[in-house]
C-alpha cells in the first residue's frame, strides 16, 4: 500500500564524505506534472502512501524553478485521490525550507516525520565533513521543527569514526542524541570512499576498534530513548496502515514510522476479513511496547 516517488536525482552537494555526488551527478528535480501524473497512476493500483525520496529532497525544484518548491509539491500530490499519506525522506539539514514544516502542520495527508540526516553536531567534525552548518544550527533546526510541527517524530543517521572525532568530539555527539531524543536513529562507522575529498585529505585517524565501540555505546542510548517513546504511546489509539498479514498478526504503521528502515505495529486479528484489511486503514489501541515495536490492537 506504500510507494517511493523518486522527486529527483543527483546531488549538488560536496560532503567530504560522499561519493554520490561522482556516481549520480548534479541535481536534476522530476518535473511536477509528471510526479503528479506517477502519483495518481500509484493510487489507481491501490497505493495508499507516498514516500518522497531523492538524494536530497529539500533541494527540489532549485533547477526548474529557480526555488525550492518541496511544500508545493506536497500540496499538489495531496490533491490526488487516494493518496492520503504522504512522507519526506532525505531532507539535507542546511537551508531546511521553513514552508515544508508550516504545509506538515497543517495538511493532513503529509505526515508528521521527518528523516533528516545530521550526521554529526561537533562543529570541527562538521566542518571537516562540509556539511554547512554548526551545532549551535543543528540543535537551533531541531527546536523549530518540534515547534513548528508537534508531535512530529524524527528519523537521523550519524556518522562516527569520521576523521577528527576525538573522544571530546564523541561525547558531544553522545550528550545531543541525549538531548534531542530522536524517535529514530540509524548510524554508520566512517570508511572513506574512493574518489571523496576525505579519502584524498583527510587521515582516517580513528581505529576500527574504537569505531565499533563508539557505535555500540550510541546505539545502546538510542535503544534506551526508543523504548521510552514507545512507552509512551502505550494506552494511545492510532490510525495504522496495514501493511501485511501473516499466521494471525496484522502487520501496521502509524505516521510516525515508515517502512523498512523503522519498527512495526503488530496486531493479534484471527477475523475472516484479515486479509482484505491488507492495504486498509484501522484504528488500534496501543497495548505493548518493545524496543523498537509495538502490540496493539484493533478498535
Amino acid at each position: 500500500p506504500y510507494a517511493y516517488l523518486k522527486i529527483s536525482e543527483g546531488c549538488d552537494r560536496r560532503c567530504s564524505y560522499c561519493a554520490i555526488p561522482f556516481i549520480r551527478g548534479k541535481h536534476i528535480s522530476v518535473p511536477e506534472e509528471t510526479l503528479v501524473k506517477e502519483a495518481e497512476f500509484l493510487a489507481s493500483r491501490g497505493v495508499k502512501e507516498l514516500i518522497l525520496i531523492a538524494q536530497d529532497t529539500t533541494f527540489y525544484g532549485l533547477d526548474l524553478y529557480h526555488e525550492r518548491r518541496l511544500a508545493h509539491l506536497l500540496r499538489r500530490l495531496s490533491q490526488v485521490d487516494g493518496i492520503e499519506w504522504i512522507r519526506i525522506h532525505y531532507s539535507y539539514p542546511a537551508d531546511f525550507p521553513e514552508d515544508v514544516l508550516e504545509e506538515m502542520n497543517s495538511n493532513p495527508k503529509v505526515c508528521r516525520y521527518m528523516d533528516i540526516p545530521l550526521q554529526h553536531v561537533s562543529d570541527k567534525v562538521l566542518e571537516a565533513m562540509h556539511r554547512g552548518v554548526d551545532g549551535k544550527w543543528t540543535r537551533e533546526l531541531i527546536r523549530r521543527m518540534r515547534e513548528k510541527v508537534p508531535g512530529v517524530a524524527l528519523r537521523t543517521t550519524l556518522i562516527v569514526g569520521h576523521p577528527g572525532e576525538t573522544t571530546r568530539e564523541f561525547e558531544k555527539l553522545l550528550e545531543f542524541v541525549s538531548d534531542a531524543r530522536f524517535q529514530r536513529l540509524g548510524a554508520f562507522t566512517y570508511s572513506a570512499e574512493e574518489g571523496t575529498y576525505g579519502a584524498k585529505n583527510l587521515k582516517d585517524s580513528v581505529r576500527p576498534s574504537t569505531k565499533q565501540k563508539r557505535l555500540k555505546e550510541l546505539m545502546e542510548l538510542q535503544r534506551g530513548i526508543s523504548l521510552a517513546y514507545n512507552n509512551s504511546r502505550i494506552g494511545t489509539t492510532e490510525k495504522v496502515l496495514v501493511d501485511g498479514y501473516s499466521s494471525g498478526v496484522l502487520v501496521c504503521r502509524s505516521e510516525f514510522e515508515s517502512p523498512e528502515v523503522d519498527g512495526e505495529i503488530l496486531v493479534k486479528y484471527d477475523g475472516a476479513d484479515a486479509s482484505s484489511l491488507v492495504g486498509q486503514f484501522i484504528n488500534v489501541k496501543i497495548c505493548g511496547a518493545d524496543d523498537y515495536d509495538l502490540i496493539a490492537e484493533k478498535i
